[in-house]
């Protein structure tokens, strides 16, 4: 698993952004603070009452904190990933998708589930500034302890 000061292996997401589908690989993370976090799905009940709205909530508190951008990643298409963020009024988070799980079992960060949904990603919040982890909270399976917004906006003020 992908550990504090590591260097992101290489990596994949997909958005559809205002032109059509975009890739988005490690360029995203040069130059610059992102908090990525990752749910299991879109639409799931933890992921959107509590995971991805803490983070549109703290949105403007993480900017202020030094963060470049906010970006949530679930093993999901990019029309499920942007459906989901218009429905939670997540303007300010960039809704990545990995469609495959590939990135995730780059990082390690993935769980098969069976016939719930197959590969997903685990439930986590990293700092990345320029390409290398910062903060890595990885959630212990079926918890929401420790990669919700108030703890990497705590994380990032101390």
């Amino acid at each position: 698993m992908i550990a504090v000061g590591d260097a992101l292996p290489p990596v994949v997401f997909t958005r559809l952004g205002a032109n059509g589908m975009e890739t988005l690989d490690n360029r995203y993370f040069e130059g610059r603070t992102v908090v990525l976090f990752a749910v299991p799905g879109a639409f799931t009940p933890t992921c959107s009452e509590a995971h991805l709205p803490g983070y549109v909530v703290l949105a403007d508190k993480l900017k202020a904190g030094g963060v470049d951008a906010i970006a949530c990643v679930a093993v999901n298409d990019a029309f499920v990933m942007k459906a989901w963020g218009e429905s939670q009024n997540a303007e300010a988070i960039d809704m990545l998708a990995d469609g495959d799980g590939a990135t995730h079992k780059a990082l390690g960060l993935s769980m098969e589930t069976g016939n719930f949904g197959g590969v997903r990603a685990q439930r986590y919040a990293m700092v990345v500034k320029d390409n290398v982890v910062t903060l890595l909270n990885v959630e212990a399976p079926k918890a929401f302890e420790v990669s919700d917004a108030e703890t990497v906006l705590k994380a990032l003020t101390q």
